[in-house]
C-alpha cells in the first residue's frame, strides 16, 4: 500500500477516499493508498511522515506536489518530474554542512550532509513506467525571491527544481528505512514571486494525470498499491 503525501490539500483535490484527520490536517483512506496532508515546509513533512510511520506500517511512500523550475532546467509549467536526489540547501553554511564536519544523518555507516537520495530502484521503475525525467531537487524553508537568487542556487547545487519539503521527506525516509519517491509538477519559474506567472491549476491537473496509474493499480507486480 502506498502512503501518499502532499504539502497542501490543494495539491490533491483529485484523490477520493474515506476522510479522517491526522495531526489536525486532512487524511484519506482510498483503494490501495493512504493520503496525508503534511503542511508546508521541512519540519511539517518530516514530522508527518515520522508520526504516521511510528503508529502504522509503511510499505512505500510518495511525496507529490507543485514546484518551481530553476533557470536553465528547460522545464515549463505543467511538466512533471521525478526527483532522484534532494539537496537541503539551507542547512549549515552556504556551502553546506560538510565544512562544519557534522553529517545530518548517518545510516549503515554512510554519512549524509546536504544531499539525500530517494529510493533509486523505485524511482527508476516509476520513471520507466510513467516516462518521466529524473532531476535533482533543492529544498529550503525560504524559497527563492528573485531569478538571480534562483540561478545562483541552481548553479551551486546542480538542481533543477525547488520545493520546501523534498529534502526533509528524503532524509526521513532514509532514517526510517522507508522506500520513498517524489513527484513534482512545475507551477512556476523559481524566483518569480508574481502569482500572475504561476500555473497552479495546470500543475495540479498534470499531477492528477501522472498519479492516475498509481491510483488505478496499473503497475507491474511490486509497484502496485
Amino acid at each position: 500500500m502506498w502512503l501518499l503525501l502532499s504539502p497542501t490539500a490543494l495539491e490533491a483535490p483529485f484523490l477520493r477516499g474515506e476522510p479522517f484527520a491526522f495531526l489536525g490536517r486532512r487524511g484519506l483512506r482510498g483503494e490501495g493508498f493512504v493520503y496525508l496532508e503534511t503542511g508546508v515546509g521541512k519540519v511539517n513533512a518530516a514530522l508527518t511522515l515520522a508520526a504516521w510511520a511510528g503508529r502504522n506500517p509503511v510499505e512505500k511512500a510518495l511525496l507529490f506536489g507543485i514546484a518551481g523550475a530553476y533557470p536553465g532546467s528547460s522545464l515549463l509549467p505543467g511538466d512533471v518530474v521525478l526527483v532522484g536526489e534532494e539537496v537541503e540547501a539551507d542547512l549549515g553554511t552556504q556551502e553546506g554542512l560538510k565544512p562544519l564536519g557534522f553529517p545530518a544523518l548517518e545510516v549503515a555507516g554512510k554519512a549524509y550532509y546536504n544531499r539525500f537520495p530517494l529510493d533509486s530502484s523505485l524511482t527508476r521503475a516509476l520513471a520507466r513506467v510513467l516516462d518521466l525525467q529524473v532531476v535533482v531537487g533543492l529544498t529550503r524553508d525560504r524559497v527563492s525571491e528573485n531569478p538571480g537568487e534562483a540561478e545562483a542556487l541552481a548553479s551551486r547545487w546542480g538542481a533543477q527544481v525547488e520545493s520546501m519539503e523534498g529534502a526533509a521527506f528524503a532524509r526521513a525516509c532514509l532514517a526510517l528505512g522507508i522506500p520513498g519517491v517524489e513527484v513534482r509538477a512545475i507551477s512556476n519559474p523559481a524566483g518569480v514571486r508574481d502569482k500572475g506567472a504561476w500555473r497552479i491549476p495546470l500543475a495540479v491537473r498534470s499531477l492528477e494525470g501522472t498519479l492516475a496509474p498509481i491510483l488505478g493499480g496499473a503497475f507491474p507486480a511490486g509497484l502496485q498499491g
